[in-house]
C-alpha cells in the first residue's frame, strides 16, 4: 500500500519584501481596507473618549469596555498589516485575511452594535435634559454622540468585513 502525504499547510500571504528595518506597506495603506482601517481607529477613538470623558454609568461600563477591545485589537491588525508583520503572528499569521474577516464582522460589527444601542438606549432616557432652560449638566449630548460614532464605526467594520469576504470568495489570500 502507498502511503498518502496530506497536502501541507499553505505560506503565509506575502507581505512587503523583507529587508533589515521595518518599513511602512504602502500598498495597505492606499487600500480599501486600510483606508477603511484608519476611519475605524478615528472613529472608534472618538467614541469611548466621548463616554470615558463624560459621567457614566450602569451598561455604559459594557458599552466603553467593548469600544476600547474592539479599538485596541484594530490597531494591532492595522499596525501588523502597515509593517507587513502578519505572518509573525502565530497560527493567524497563515491566515491573515480570514483573520481580519472574523475580526470585523463578528467582533466589530457585533460589539460596536450592542454598544450602539447601549448609547442610543441612554440618550433616550437623558432626552429629558435636552430641554430650553434646563440647568443641570446634561448627558444626552456625549451618549447621542457616542452613539452616532459607533453606528458609523459598525458600518465601517461591515464594509470592511465584506471587502475581505469578497476577497476569500475569489480565493484571494492577500488582504489587498
Amino acid at each position: 500500500m502507498a502511503h498518502t502525504v496530506p497536502p501541507a499547510a499553505p505560506p503565509p500571504p506575502p507581505g512587503p519584501p523583507a529587508r533589515g528595518s521595518l518599513s511602512l506597506h504602502h500598498a495597505y495603506l492606499r487600500s480599501p481596507l486600510g483606508l477603511l482601517r484608519l476611519g475605524q481607529l478615528a472613529l472608534g477613538a472618538a467614541f469611548w473618549v466621548t463616554v470615558a470623558a463624560h459621567k457614566y454609568e450602569g451598561a455604559a461600563h459594557f458599552a466603553l469596555f467593548a469600544a476600547v477591545l474592539v479599538w485596541l485589537l484594530t490597531l494591532a491588525l492595522f499596525g501588523l498589516s502597515l509593517l507587513g508583520r502578519w505572518a509573525l503572528v502565530p497560527w493567524l499569521g497563515s491566515r491573515w485575511l480570514l483573520t481580519n474577516l472574523i475580526h470585523d464582522l463578528a467582533l466589530g460589527v457585533g460589539l460596536y452594535a450592542a454598544a450602539t444601542g447601549i448609547m442610543g438606549y441612554k440618550a433616550g432616557q437623558k432626552s429629558y435634559c435636552n430641554l430650553p432652560g434646563y440647568s443641570q449638566h446634561c448627558l444626552y449630548s456625549a451618549y447621542l454622540g457616542a452613539s452616532v460614532c459607533g453606528g458609523i464605526a459598525a458600518c465601517l467594520y461591515l464594509f470592511s468585513g465584506l471587502y475581505c469576504l469578497s476577497r476569500r470568495c475569489r480565493d484571494q489570500r492577500d488582504i489587498i
